[in-house]
């Protein structure tokens, strides 16, 4: 599969060897923030920029604030790598009065597709949220990942397409975009105990994709709830905190819309594969202390997005779903 789709304002380019038309996209000056693992996968992008900064681990708005120095008055920022450094591009871009953003994906976060994003410490209020202007989702290289990873990895897409249908904001194309994600997922990750074919991760980079679009036009709710408050509060990995909470996140959304998230378990199904392959099958493997669930719940808790699938957890019942998910 190959296609060009202007979405309003955003050129999305999807397919193998999409990347040659990188520096049609991009064109001559821009400034490139990536990682270490990221940049050998684009040398020419890397090779074209005006600056090239890495940006190292750790959470969106601290690195924003650390790099925004650096990244001085350019007008494109383009990231190569995974959510983390998408979600950097994007909140620099937003402090910048007419920058934009590109991404170039090296892994499912799907954050290409969104305008959430973590704004710079101490320029929260004014700064603006963006979504990148153009996304280069070229599978050779967003689903590039070891399998373990991209288990990882598909779990976060998945949860993106198990909450799409269900949030307060939904409607009927977002719907559609995550019921084939949701179906692609499922294809690639089909044969239990063998990793997805080339033709399988070409399936993810594409469910990835279009998830992405779904959960950028319904928002955030429970089940991200969770796995970002797991991420922020208790240290997890993105991905691998998408895999441990999402089987009991499907149960807690099921529960509230009964017969729309997963009447008959396969989903749940899906989900727990996935996790187990990821090595996150429970929040106890991924480094987390079970004494911390209590102030992650208490963090969670806090959250305003709960109330976009109704009715909002309370605080017992998140801490009654990590513990679950332990």
């Amino acid at each position: 599969m190959d296609f060009t789709w202007q979405d309003g304002e955003r050129t999305i380019r999807f397919g193998r060897g999409v990347i040659a038309d990188a520096p049609a996209l991009l064109g001559d000056s821009y400034t490139l923030l990536t990682t270490e693992r990221a940049a050998p996968m684009a040398p020419d992008v890397v090779q074209r920029a005006d600056r090239v900064l890495h940006v190292p681990s750790g959470l969106v708005d601290a690195l924003a604030a650390d790099l925004d120095a650096e990244v001085g008055d350019a007008s494109l920022i383009v990231a190569l790598g995974g959510g983390r450094v998408i979600d950097v591009a994007k909140a620099l871009a937003g402090c910048r009065a007419g920058a934009r953003a590109a991404a170039i994906p090296t892994t499912l976060s799907a954050a290409e597709m969104t305008i959430v994003h973590r704004r710079p410490a101490g320029r929260e209020r004014e700064a603006r949220n963006v979504r990148p202007a153009i996304v280069i989702n070229d599978p050779d290289i967003s689903a590039s990942q070891p399998a373990g990873e991209l288990a990882a990895s598909s779990a976060n897409a998945l949860a993106h397409a198990v909450e799409a249908p269900v949030t307060i904001f939904t409607s009927t194309v977002p719907t559609l975009a995550a019921r084939e994600a949701i179906r692609l997922i499922d294809v690639a990750w089909l044969v239990d105990g063998e990793d997805p074919s080339y033709n399988g991760r070409t399936q993810l980079a594409h469910a990835a994709l279009l998830s992405g679009y779904a959960i950028d036009t319904t928002k955030y709710g429970l089940s991200h709830v969770l796995s970002q408050t797991l991420v922020r509060v208790g240290g997890a990995g993105h991905g691998q905190a998408n895999a441990a909470v999402l089987p009991v996140a499907i149960g807690a959304l099921e529960r509230r819309f009964p017969g729309r998230v997963d009447p008959d378990g396969t989903l749940t199904t899906l989900a727990r594969r996935l996790a187990a392959r990821a090595g996150a099958d429970g929040i106890r493997r991924l480094g987390v202390d079970e004494a911390e669930l209590d102030a992650i719940a208490d963090a969670a808790a806090q959250r305003a997005d709960l109330a976009y699938t109704p009715p909002a957890a309370d605080r017992d019942e998140l801490r009654a779903l990590y513990a679950e998910a332990w």
